[in-house]
């Protein structure tokens, strides 16, 4: 018999696409109605600042699903459309023309946004951020003409960026605060690798310093002028601080948020008809028995499975563990696992970490918390089983290239 009951998902994105498909995969026959804020249908960030940018990836191959996809699987895409609200009591949500629509359960997939920087100059023609797909076009438009750019921030967008600006051509200086690029995700062991990676490869790295302007003329940004009083000039300016997620929405409806809107293991609510995925959400995870907040591709491309069983009152739990990727340059790197800021005690190279092919191991208290590989392929699934197992490993076996990874 077909359900009378509406799914509603707010947040065209990836995580949003994932989910009305594995809602349907799933068997769900009611209605889903997916909305989200920008004029295009659901489509995948990684491109936005590697393929895409660079001019290797054709535009059609970012989005998620074809354009007939929707129709076919009797999903209500509702683009350039903009929720002001969730009235709980009522199971509504409220649209920006005071429309409201009615939901059974709803699953918020709003991601996040760009952090702003508050900074004299921040708001001039020229200063970009790279979040959208406009904003994309809009910087890949720049690399084409511009002589010089100052990207702020040695984060993995800003670093993803810099190499593609590097591959057009353009001069790039980064603007870091930390000593080192990715510092505080990688430690100084791995991220010197990346610092010496972008130098070899002819960028400006301005590490451990602070900001005083963007400097402009005509209303245009002109480059950025450091603490110092030095100036670095450039035709534009890219601001890559991190992202904040998007739970206004959240905490207007009173669900309990904090760095994110928090979740269980299957990732619902402090309210039961309410579930989030991808980006905002701040979930608990069984196996670190603890909630983190993952900005990656593979939570949004996975969560929503498991947050589709639970809307469909099935027993599920998100137990993956995290994963990213970059690619900069002649360097690909994989990343699993998960290691808070300096909560490690021992770093461990397996490889040639001089040569850039190497896989790089966190430990503590001799157990790995998480391992990632550069310009080594085929190792996910070993180190992802390493790393479940939670034994302690002899730091010499696990450097030794001559022992199997999968044999420990």
């Amino acid at each position: 018999m077909p359900s009378n009951e509406t799914f509603v998902i707010v947040g065209a994105s990836l995580a949003g696409a994932k989910a009305a498909e594995a809602l349907r995969e799933q068997g769900f026959d009611g209605r889903v109605i997916l909305l989200g804020d920008e004029v295009h249908r659901p489509y995948e960030r990684p491109p936005l600042s590697k393929g895409y940018l660079t001019g290797k990836a054709e535009r059609d191959s970012v989005f998620v699903h074809p354009a007939n996809w929707y129709s076919e699987q009797n999903v209500e895409l509702q683009v350039a459309t903009t929720v002001t609200g969730i009235d709980r009591s009522r199971h509504q949500i409220v649209l920006a023309d005071d429309e409201s629509i009615r939901y059974d359960r709803l699953l918020l997939t709003t991601g996040a946004r760009p952090r702003p920087l508050s900074l004299p100059g921040s708001d001039a023609a020229g200063v970009h951020y790279l979040r959208t797909l406009d904003d994309s076009e809009s910087l890949g438009r720049v690399l084409a003409t511009a002589k010089r750019l100052v990207v702020i921030g040695a984060g993995w967008i800003g670093l993803e960026a810099a190499a593609a600006a590097r591959a057009a051509g353009v001069e790039v200086s980064v603007v870091e605060s930390a000593e080192l690029p990715l510092l505080r995700v990688l430690g100084p062991q791995v991220a010197s690798v990346f610092a010496d990676l972008h130098r070899a490869h002819g960028v400006d790295l301005r590490l451990g310093v602070q900001l005083q302007e963007i400097t402009t003329a005509d209303g245009r940004a002109t480059g950025v002028r450091l603490g110092d009083g030095s100036l670095i000039s450039a035709d534009a300016v890219l601001i890559g601080v991190g992202v904040v997620p998007n739970v206004s929405l959240a905490e207007q409806a009173g669900l309990e948020v904090d760095n994110g809107v928090l979740v269980d293991d299957a990732l619902r609510s402090s309210d039961p008809d309410i579930f989030a995925a991808g980006d905002v959400a701040n979930a608990f995870h069984p196996l670190l028995q603890r909630r983190i907040r993952v900005e990656h591709w593979a939570n949004a491309l996975k969560q929503p499975k498991v947050a589709a069983a639970a809307m469909r009152g099935e027993a599920a739990s998100y137990r993956d563990l995290p994963y990213f990727y970059t690619d900069q340059y002649d360097l690909g790197m994989e990343y699993v696992g998960y290691v808070e800021p300096g909560k490690y005690d021992e770093v461990i190279f397996r490889g040639d970490a001089a040569a850039r092919e190497f896989v790089a191991f966190w430990l503590l208290d001799g157990r790995v918390l998480a391992g990632m590989n550069v310009n080594v392929w085929d190792v996910v699934e070993p180190i992802k089983a390493i790393i479940s197992a939670g034994e302690r490993q002899e730091p010499q076996r696990l450097a030794d290239v001559s022992i199997p990874l999968d044999s420990l």
